[in-house]
């Protein structure tokens, strides 16, 4: 089995670091007033990727928070994945450009589907789509709003068109430290030939650990932490040692 990558969350409003609960704008806890700083801390402590969200520009529908992305991508030299208000190919050409490693569609996934395959075309091997689910159900406008399409749908849409992986996020678990929805991310990465990442829940060393015995034999690839690690919930250490372990 391939090793599991860790990718700490950085999930910028109003240029700081902060962590929702279940993506509700008005539960924010500040970690950070400095995101630049905090990605060099995260690589300082063995983290070989990033995952930053624009939440604000989520909301928006074009990016909010451009100086704290540069900050970090100025502060670190591990690759970055790039979600939030990134809705045509200008805007996706221009964060590429600006050393972002891959960029993550979400409500433009949804709800213009040809974009992901004329991204996938124009920068092949640098777009992810974000799936995120309420009850099952893809959720769109930073959560804000939830669609009649299954998840499961909205994944086989992107099926063969060249996306790198799916981030795929239960929002009722998000920021909520009580696990990851495992049935729902080994059902969608079974169905998939597309890599997944899990997201939405880590709260303890055993949540991973849970992951990493599910993963065996899927298409998961990864997972996103969050609150886990900002609230110390999470030792670095331990979770890199646990997925750099064999299985068994």
């Amino acid at each position: 089995m391939r090793r599991l990558t860790i990718y700490p969350a950085i999930d910028l409003k109003d240029g700081a670091c902060v962590r929702l609960q279940r993506g509700d704008m008005e539960r924010a806890t500040i970690y950070s007033a400095d995101p630049g700083a905090q990605a060099q801390a995260w690589q300082r402590a063995g983290f070989n990727r990033l995952h930053v969200v624009d939440l604000n520009g989520a909301f928006a529908g074009k990016p909010v928070n451009e100086a704290a992305v540069r900050a970090i991508l100025a502060s670190t030299s591990v690759p970055v994945q790039l979600g939030g208000g990134i809705r045509d190919l200008a805007g996706i050409a221009t964060w590429l450009d600006a050393g972002v490693s891959r960029v993550i569609l979400g409500s433009a996934a949804a709800k213009n589907p040809s974009l992901v395959r004329d991204a996938c075309r124009e920068f092949p091997g640098r777009i992810a789509v974000g799936i995120d689910a309420r009850d099952g159900y893809v959720a769109t406008e930073g959560w804000s709003e939830t669609s009649s399409m299954p998840a499961i749908e909205l994944g086989l849409r992107f099926e063969d068109v060249g996306v790198t992986a799916i981030i795929y996020t239960d929002i009722g678990r998000d920021g909520m430290l009580s696990g990851l929805n495992l049935d729902q991310t080994v059902a969608l990465a079974n169905r998939l030939s597309t890599p997944i990442i899990a997201s939405g829940g880590v709260g303890c060393l055993e949540d991973m650990a849970a992951l990493k015995a599910a993963a065996e034999g899927t298409g998961i690839e990864g997972v996103v932490v969050g609150r886990a690690l900002y609230d110390g919930r999470l030792d670095p250490a331990d979770a890199l040692a646990l997925f750099a372990a064999p299985s068994g």
